[in-house]
């Protein structure tokens, strides 16, 4: 029987700190391998919600322990909009800690993206660099997240929209039209005037007629053995 192959030194850190959290997730013994589990996270663009919660959770016996980490563990929640871990990790941190000004930024950042105000948000985090230049791969996630909510609302976007949502124009923006003219499905039109056109895949959002019809719903005998049920 041949050798297995030994895990390397950060698949067997992830799996190490994953099984922590899920045995033992209240030990503050584990807080340090915690804290580098994040700084790897950082590293490494991956991402642990679980790890970073359980972080969160320890941190409120000790909330001055780190504010660099907290502060990481909230960029890299913000890079996982449209999902709500920015708001579940906030609910955890102390309000005397989210009165600094690192975290107030954060949180109206967060306020920008909720609300589409991408312009706004590009301007914010353009006076705040320190803080998220210190994550890699911070504005790329942005950029999707922006994407994706003009595929809710937009058939075909106008250049100029697309541009302010996603804060690149010129050969920048031409480059990335490219590359989702090739991998995402996007086509280029000529608009009014000298305007472009980007048209977006169809969705059940910007094609509400996709939408599955209500036959696909409950069938009508499932419903019929709950009402017992509630009854």
């Amino acid at each position: 029987m041949g050798q297995q192959t030994p895990p390397s030194p950060q698949q067997q850190v992830s799996f190490t700190v994953e099984q922590l959290v899920a045995v033992n997730p209240y030990n503050p013994d584990i807080l340090p391998d915690l804290e580098s589990y994040v700084n790897e996270q950082v590293s490494s663009q991956t991402y642990s919600l679980d790890a970073n919660l359980c972080l969160l959770r320890l941190y409120q016996f000790e909330p001055e322990r780190s504010t660099q980490i907290v502060a990481r563990i909230l960029v890299k929640a913000l890079m996982a909009m449209p999902a709500p871990d920015f708001s579940l990790c906030l609910f955890l941190i102390p309000e005397r800690v989210q009165m600094e000004e690192q975290f107030k930024t954060l949180i109206v950042l967060s306020h920008y993206l909720e609300t589409g105000r991408f312009s706004q948000f590009w301007d914010e985090a353009s006076k705040n660099r320190h803080i998220l230049e210190a994550v890699p791969g911070f504005e790329q996630a942005i950029q999707a997240y922006a994407v994706h909510v003009l595929s809710l609302t937009y058939q075909k976007v106008p250049r100029s929209v697309l541009a302010e949502a996603i804060n690149l124009e010129g050969l920048s923006l031409d480059k990335f039209l490219e590359h989702h003219v090739a991998n995402s499905g996007w086509a280029l039109e000529k608009g009014h005037g000298k305007g472009q056109l980007i048209v977006l895949p169809r969705n059940e959002f910007n094609h509400p007629e996709l939408k599955k019809s209500t036959d696909d719903g409950i069938p009508l005998d499932h419903v019929a053995r709950i009402f017992p049920i509630l009854g």
